[in-house]
């Protein structure tokens, strides 16, 4: 029996949810066992042809070739998934979506002029048609797991749509903003790291992207009750996922950072 192909793909990005990958360990043996590994430069120099029945994209489009060899593995793909914040809002990179990104190159690169990228830092999604999403910085393996199973079985992923808040209720968290006065993005991010950093008294930095219809516009002034300045939130709401649109509208409508 013909086992399924799987290619994993890198775009702009640092791999760290190529190694998130790596770092299942047995469940990475057992996957092995049920797919054909096609395809994942980070873990193996096999680079069979496609077509490929999965393929996990890592990255944002940042160059004319990333726009091209995009739109070629989704030819090449019966089912394309994105993994993490780059390949699925444009990652932190996309910050110089906001500004001039030559000025960038130019403090950057001795000699700018050499260096070949667009203006901006886009999802794969603005390119290609993408069948489904994970999110984080870096991606959840327990989720991953679950993604590939599921794509395996031919069933639909069991994959939270929640904010952090939920998770919070599941581990019996006391909420940070109400018990600490903390700011915290909890409310309007979605689930998927079993809110690691309330659980150590640290507020939510919505590393895993807005929740589907984030209420940022009643988080704000509470976040300001808890003393952030509008710099503050500015900055706090363009990090990972700073041109996700939940998070990209709250950022840019606040006063540029600078007042503390």
């Amino acid at each position: 029996m013909t086992r399924p192909k799987l290619a994993v793909w890198k775009f702009a990005s640092c791999d760290g949810c190529q190694l998130t990958l790596l770092d299942c360990q047995d469940e990475l043996l057992a996957l092995a066992g049920e797919v054909d590994i096609a395809h994942f430069t980070e873990a193996t120099s096999t680079d069979e042809s496609g077509p490929y029945d999965v393929s996990l994209v890592e990255g944002s489009v940042t160059t004319q070739q990333d726009a091209e060899r995009i739109r070629w593995i989704r030819d090449q793909s019966r089912t394309l998934v994105t993994i993490g914040a780059c390949a699925t809002s444009g990652g932190i990179q996309a910050l110089r979506n906001f500004a001039d990104v030559a000025d960038f190159a130019a403090a950057v690169y001795a000699r700018p002029e050499y260096v070949q990228t667009l203006a901006t830092s886009t999802p794969i999604a603005d390119h290609v048609p993408v069948d489904f999403e994970l999110r984080g910085c870096p991606i959840d393996k327990r989720q991953l797991v679950e993604l590939i199973s599921a794509l395996l079985a031919r069933r639909k992923p069991r994959i939270p749509q929640h904010s952090v808040c939920y998770e919070c209720k599941l581990r019996g968290n006391s909420c940070v903003m109400v018990a600490q006065g903390t700011p915290c993005l909890g409310p309007v991010t979605q689930a998927g790291c079993g809110a690691i950093c309330p659980a150590f008294g640290r507020g939510c930095y919505g590393c895993f992207g807005p929740v589907a219809e984030p209420n940022t516009g009643s988080l704000i002034p509470q976040l300001r009750q808890l003393g952030m300045t509008e710099g503050g939130i500015k900055r706090v709401f363009a990090t990972f996922n700073a041109a996700a649109p939940g998070f990209a509208r709250a950022a840019h409508s606040q006063q540029p950072p600078g007042d503390g």
